[in-house]
């Protein structure tokens, strides 16, 4: 049994038309889902943070905190900076890590900029 080479090459030509497939994907997202996402980060941030870690990048006088947390801010680091006064110093706190491991990756980006980072856990309102 002979097979012409035209036929081969059809053969193959349609079963790879046959194959292929494609498709367009559209996701259909309510606007008030991103309002929602804000709300939540933020009381997210406003809970108790005894349990929670955070990353120090400064500690000193206020006009250098400032220009630190101006600094952080114009970073292309996606995490809430707070600028916290603690007698005698001012310090400047970034994120709000619900476990060490979160807290860690976070550092690691952190102290590309601020080599002298470094995480903790914050007193309870009580202690202080």
């Amino acid at each position: 049994m002979k097979i012409s080479t035209f036929t081969v090459i059809c053969i193959l030509f349609f079963s790879n038309l046959s194959i292929a497939q494609q498709g367009t994907l559209t996701i259909n997202q309510d606007k008030d889902i991103d309002k929602l996402l804000t709300i939540k980060k933020e009381m997210n941030e406003s809970e108790n943070t005894s349990d929670r870690y955070r990353i120090q990048i400064y500690s000193g006088n206020r006009s250098e905190a400032e220009k630190t947390k101006s600094t952080f801010k114009s970073l292309d680091i996606d995490l809430p900076s707070k600028l916290v006064y603690e007698t005698p110093n001012y310090k400047v706190w970034v994120g709000n890590f619900r476990d060490r491991l979160e807290a860690d990756r976070a550092l690691k980006k952190v102290k590309e900029k601020f080599p002298v980072a470094f995480i903790f856990k914050p007193k309870k309102e009580k202690d202080l």
